[in-house]
């Protein structure tokens, strides 16, 4: 570290503040007015949010977040992030470090704990953002925001952004090890589901890393796991709207797999630092009700690495490795 005072400041995507439809529809404005995450023609695209997704949206993304909000913690992408970074807090407070989270979109933001982090005197500033793989339209945003702000300072600290983590060592083996942890308490099943989010294809083509390191990532559980190659699939989740996105894509692997023989499967989220709604709502929930339908037996989600110690511990090496 740093003989300046350091500020570690952690990254995360954001939720609504409350499970309102007036909440859902201030976050999805956000949210989805960001260009880095919609890559179309800017007119276009905002008249279609405003004239279409705006309206309707809010009202169904709403029934999501409430089968997951907590009554008194709320969204668990919002408090997990909050209890990662108290746990992370204690491990730096003896070293003098300080450490605090931002949200991307929604609150606190990242112009707000800046500003905390100016009024202390931090001088040296590290920006975690909770994406093991980068992308374009999630890490890429963060630091947009990050810079825009220090932009406004008068006297800029020093920084290190840490764009990925995806195949740090700590990292694969946390993950690695929470599967086996699954599987001690219950005997793996017959197949293991790797599952990232999608994201359009074309932003491959433009360069973007994301879809690579993915796949770096599955590949270096399944080693750490010893599995076969028939033993483990990757596939992508969470399409929006008609473009190709990466695939395979998971709805379709999952309807698939009881008509190929495989009726029992373990699903696990490398690309999600905690649990939310696209891993507790629509993994958990709707597509182990689809894959149940389609006629598996057995469906079993492994959380993300949370609050863990184990993940306090993947978060100091790559903060201090990285």
């Amino acid at each position: 570290m740093s003989t300046k005072k350091t500020g570690i400041l952690l990254a995360n995507l954001g939720s609504p503040a409350e499970p309102t439809t007036a909440a859902v529809r201030q976050f999805l404005k956000e949210f989805l007015g960001d260009p880095r995450v919609v890559n179309i023609p800017r007119p276009l695209w905002l008249l279609i949010l405003h004239g279409v997704i705006l309206p309707f949206r809010p009202s169904k993304s709403l029934r999501a977040y409430k089968k997951i909000w907590h009554p008194e913690k709320g969204s668990p992408l919002t408090y997990l992030t909050k209890q990662l970074t108290e746990k992370l807090a204690l491990y730096y407070q003896p070293k003098g470090v300080e450490v605090r989270y931002a949200m991307r979109y929604g609150q606190p933001s990242i112009a707000s704990q800046l500003a905390q982090f100016k009024e202390l005197g931090i001088e040296d500033i590290i920006v975690l953002p909770l994406y093991p793989q980068f992308s374009s339209t999630t890490t890429a945003s963060v630091y947009d925001d990050f810079v825009k702000e220090i932009g406004k300072w008068w006297h800029f600290p020093s920084f290190r952004f840490i764009a990925d983590y995806h195949q740090h060592p700590h990292y694969i083996e946390a993950v690695a090890n929470s599967i086996k942890a699954a599987w001690q308490t219950h005997p793996k099943n017959q197949l293991l589901v790797m599952s990232f989010h999608g994201l359009p294809e074309q932003l491959t083509v433009w360069g973007d890393p994301y879809y690579h390191q993915c796949l770096r990532t599955g590949a270096l559980i399944a080693e750490q796991l010893g599995l076969a190659a028939d033993d483990w699939k990757l596939v992508f989740q969470s399409r929006f709207g008609k473009a190709e996105w990466l695939k395979p894509y998971c709805v379709d692997v999952l309807e698939a797999l009881p008509n190929e023989g495989v009726k029992t499967v373990d699903l696990v989220c490398p690309g999600f630092a905690v649990d939310c709604l696209e891993t507790l709502e629509e993994i958990a929930m709707e597509n182990k009700a689809l894959f149940l339908e389609a006629g598996g037996e057995e469906y079993r989600y492994i959380p993300a690495l949370n609050d863990s110690d184990t993940h306090i511990d993947v978060l100091v090496s790559v903060l201090s490795h990285s």
